[in-house]
Formats: structure tokens, sequence, C-alpha cells
């Protein structure tokens, strides 16, 4: 019989084994593509390089147009030292070097540079450096800087090793694919939210402009039966009051849908909960809520799930006919699930790929499949209609 020790984890300046710098690698790119958000994204990548050279500062930086820093993400910098430093650094001196050079840079003593200048009094004192741009073909998306690696030898030296440049070259290779993914969510996002305003726009001028239209008109109507026919006058009016709730209903619908979801601060049960209220008291038909284990869940998650809940309720209250419509939110292993019922007329989704944009349910799918979860539709004609949409655990 044998039997082995654990693996002990390397000490500061030992050289990890193959295999424990390969899954160092493996986690930091993990890390890196798990986030959809470019801000999360940002700071992923610069922990993951601090943590996997064993550098002391870490930063990245992602140029503007105008000569500066659009963001500047730092790691290993205290609150209280980044308040110090002051405003986002210019593109000057070693870093410019890293945004307009294809190369990476590796120096024994950053200070030592013809380039190092500028540097505000309060920044951290620094030495041993490494930079790397990160590049999407000609497209400089950033650069990453390392410094002071901590590798205390006998002798005092250190610094980071031609190894340190060939992993930071490899690490910046996939921070240029996470960047340009999370780039091309915000922007589908964008497009999905400018495409909602549109249609929501055009609800406004179908529903309520329509019922305004004809409230004038019975209104008119009525006027002119005031003296001559009183019992057909009140009828109409009777037909305005119930035109203007109509109306009044329309827009408080509306103004839902329109004002932004406080998922920061109240998160997508109680956001959920409040607007599925209003709902019910806006509309004749019956509107519920039920959450089964669900807390909270990822901010993409989150929003993607109450876009979808808001899309499907809006085809149920104003396509479907609906008498009562059920939203249920529940707990599934690490993840969640969204159910939205209604009883309303239904119809035949293999039919509907026309009608699709028209009932948003090609909106819904982007949202659920970029947030890397499955939507599903069921429904037939006369049986009312079930939209889930099931997200993994984040």
């Amino acid at each position: 019989m044998s039997c082995s020790r654990p693996a002990r984890a390397p000490g500061p300046g030992e050289t990890p084994s193959p295999s424990a710098g390969l899954a160092a690698v493996s986690t930091a790119l993990l890390a890196m593509s798990r986030h959809l958000e470019v801000g999360d994204v940002l700071k992923t990548i610069t922990a993951s390089a601090r943590e996997l050279l064993d550098a002391e500062y870490a930063a990245l930086g992602v140029p503007d147009d105008h000569g500066g820093f659009a963001q500047f993400v730092v790691d290993g910098v205290s609150d209280e030292q980044w308040r110090a430093i002051g405003p986002l650094p210019r593109q000057h001196g070693i870093l410019a070097a890293m945004l307009h050079e294809e190369k990476a840079e590796r120096l024994a003593d950053v200070r030592k540079d013809p380039r190092f200048e500028g540097w505000p009094s309060a920044h951290p004192d620094m030495s041993d450096f490494l930079g790397m741009p990160i590049r999407d073909g000609d497209e400089t998306l950033g650069a990453l800087f390392l410094a002071n690696k901590r590798c205390p030898k006998p002798d005092g030296g250190c610094g980071f090793t031609e190894d340190d440049e060939e992993l930071l070259r490899l690490l910046a290779q996939h921070a240029a694919i996470a960047l340009t993914n999370a780039r091309l969510y915000e922007r589908s996002r964008e497009l999905t939210i400018a495409e909602e305003r549109s249609r929501l726009a055009h609800e406004l001028h179908d529903a309520v402009s329509q019922k305004l239209f004809s409230l004038r008109l019975t209104a008119q109507a009525a006027a002119t039966l005031v003296d001559r026919d009183p019992v057909r006058a009140k009828g109409e009016l009777q037909q305005v009051a119930a035109l203007a709730a109509e109306a009044a209903d329309e827009l408080r619908a509306a103004v839902v849908e329109l004002r932004p979801a406080a998922l920061e601060e109240d998160g997508l049960v109680h956001t959920l909960r409040t607007q599925i209220q209003v709902l019910d008291r806006a509309h004749a038909a019956r509107v519920t809520f039920d959450n089964q284990g669900v807390r909270a869940l990822p901010p993409a998650q989150e929003e993607a799930l109450l876009r979808v809940a808001q899309e499907a309720l809006h085809n149920a209250l104003r396509h479907s006919g609906a008498g009562r419509v059920d939203v249920v939110l529940e707990r599934s292993g690490q993840g969640a699930v969204l159910r939205i019922t209604d009883n309303g007329r239904g119809f035949e989704p293999s039919r509907v790929r026309r009608a699709g944009r028209h009932l948003g349910l090609v909106s819904m799918r982007h949202r659920a499949s970029g947030v890397g979860g499955r939507l599903t539709v069921q429904s037939a004609p006369g049986e009312g209609a079930t939209i889930k949409m099931e997200v993994p655990g984040g």
C-alpha cells in the first residue's frame, strides 16, 4: 500500500509545478469567460493577471478617442490610495507605448526608463514592470500593466521573466476575446432596448391615441344628442367614461414598461412583484406572482428574466384576451425557471414565424440565449399559452 501527500502550494519565489501552473491559467481564462458586462470583464482580467503572475500591482487601460483612458481598472491599490492618485492618467510615457505599439515591454526598473514621466506623487512606488497590449486584429482594445513581482530572493533580486511575458501574452489573447464578446453583448442589449422603445412608441400610438380619438368622437356625438335624445346621450357619455378608463389603463401599463427597473437596489423578486401588482390593478385580467425559493441571481440574468417577463405579460394582457395571467419564478438547482401562463385564446406556435417579431419572441429568445438560458413556448388555439425561460446557475 502506498500513500501520497497533497501537493503543497508554492511559496513566494518558488516555481509552481507544471500542473499547478496550468490549473492557474485555466482558472484565469474561465473567470474571464463567465462575465458578460464589460466592466466585470475588465476587473476579472486585471485581477487574474495580477494573481497569475504574482505581481503586487496590476492595471488595465482602455483608450478613448481623446488621448486619455475611457476606463482604467486597477488591482492591488486601495480605494484610499486610488483617490489620492487623482484623475485617470493620460496616454503618455510608458502607458502610451503599450497602446500605440504592438510589442510587450519588460523592464527591470520602470523608473529608469526615459519614458517614465508624470506619475502622481501619491502613486505607489514601482520598479520592475511588464506591459502587454490587448489587441483584436489591428485594433488595440487596451493594455495590461504589471509591476513589482512578488518573488523575494536571497540576493534581493527579482523581476518579470521571459516566461512571465509569454504567459501574459496568452492571457492578453484570451482577454481580447472576452472583451470583444462583452462589447458585442452590450451593443446587442442597446439595440434590444432601442427596439423596445420603438415598440412602446407604436403601442402608445396604436392603443392610447386611437382610444383618445374614439373618446373625442363619442363625446362629440353625446353633445349633439343632449337636447334631442337624452337617453342616447347618456349611453354615449357612459362610453366616454369607459374609453377614458381604458386609455388610463394603457398609459399606466406603458409607464410600468418605460420605468427603469431598480434591479440593483431591489433585486428581481421585489421588482417583479411590484410591477405585477401595478399590472393587476391596471387591467381587468387577474395577474399573480409567486416566488418559490429564488433570492438573488447574477445581474445579467436578472435583467434578462425581467425583460422576458415584461414582454410575455405585454402579449398576454394586450393580445390574448386572457382573464388570468400567472407568473411563477422558482429555483432550479443553482439557476431559476420563469413561467408566464395565461388562459387566453392561445395560438399555434408553428404558425407564428412571421408574427414572431411582433409578439417579441425573437427578442425573448435572444435575451435568454444571451445569458446562457433557454426559452420555450407552449400554446394551442383556445388553450392559452405558457412562456418558460430557464437560466443556469451563475
